[in-house]
């Protein structure tokens, strides 16, 4: 790694990543959750700014910092725009204390096999060359797991992988997300079968290699700590999913060395109309409870 400081915080310290990589289909959303009804801006150049000063906002507020909040994934255009005219990765390890991660992946391919797998990345090399000159340290990738099917499964986690190692080529830390729609009725089963997928992938990683995983939040307590303890995995991170802040939390509390990486659950119940002293205030609650889940296994 290019920061040994920010490997060691990754993989060491009580906190938790704050997910803040919503992407063009998830922003209109976003906004909405924050107060911003579509009807209020116009274009994306417009829905691209608010949503910047969102995580501005978000990134600036006195409960964001490393003491809790020890890593931030970023959209393109966020780690392409300032905050307090600096640029965003820049800002947010140095004034922050936070260690930036980017989003590559360009959006998920139609299902097929039970899965919905990463579209293609042909300029992927571009990306990850400007992410390191920007001071980023790694990278998150995100597919879609919609049944227990093997074949599926496995084709998840080898193009994951795959991407994982171009990364890796790169000097940055992959974040290989195989999401599990948690609203499935085979989830755990399917939770089974990524388990093995990933173990296989591991296996084959050459030594000294080092990847982290952000998964869905399991139907068993501490079904992954196999992949927490695994001496080429830096950190297992969890997503919300879906699931409430509360439920979220719950079930990351049972879970023994897994962190949250959440996003609607980290921004659940922060308004544009807030005064600051109130969103700040909220914001430290949320901090609070996602920081307080992710230390107690």
């Amino acid at each position: 790694m290019a920061n040994e400081k920010q490997a060691e915080q990754m993989r060491t310290a009580g906190g938790f990543i704050a997910a803040l990589d919503q992407s063009g289909g998830s922003t209109p959303k976003a906004l909405k959750l924050y107060g911003i009804e579509e009807d209020a801006y116009d274009g994306e150049a417009e829905m691209y700014s608010l949503i910047h000063e969102m995580r501005a906002r978000i990134v600036k507020s006195p409960a964001f910092s490393g003491e809790k909040v020890i890593g931030a994934i970023l959209f393109e255009r966020t780690m392409d725009g300032d905050i307090d005219g600096k640029p965003s990765a820049q800002f947010l390890w140095e004034d922050r204390g936070v260690v930036p991660f980017l989003k590559v992946d360009k959006g998920l391919a139609d299902e097929a096999d039970g899965v919905k797998l990463m579209k293609p990345m042909p300029e992927l090399d571009a990306l990850l060359e400007k992410a390191v000159s920007k001071g980023i340290f790694g990278t998150k990738m995100r597919s879609v797991i919609d049944a227990a099917s093997p074949s599926g499964i496995a084709a998840v986690v080898a193009q994951q992988f795959e991407v994982g190692k171009q990364i890796l080529g790169h000097g940055l830390m992959p974040i290989i997300e195989p999401e599990v729609t948690i609203s499935i009725p085979d989830k755990s089963e399917a939770e089974i079968i990524l388990l093995g997928e990933i173990s296989k992938q591991l296996d084959l990683l050459p030594e000294g290699q080092e990847i982290m995983l952000k998964l869905t939040l399991p139907e068993v307590a501490n079904h992954y700590k196999t992949l927490v303890d695994h001496p080429k995995v830096m950190r297992v991170v969890a997503l919300s999913g879906g699931y409430s802040r509360d439920e979220a939390n719950r079930r990351l509390s049972q879970n023994t060395g897994v962190i949250a990486s959440f996003s609607r659950a980290l921004t659940e119940g922060l308004s544009a109309q807030q005064a600051d002293s109130d969103f700040d205030t909220t914001l430290a609650g949320t901090v609070d409870s996602i920081h307080a889940a992710s230390v107690a296994g």
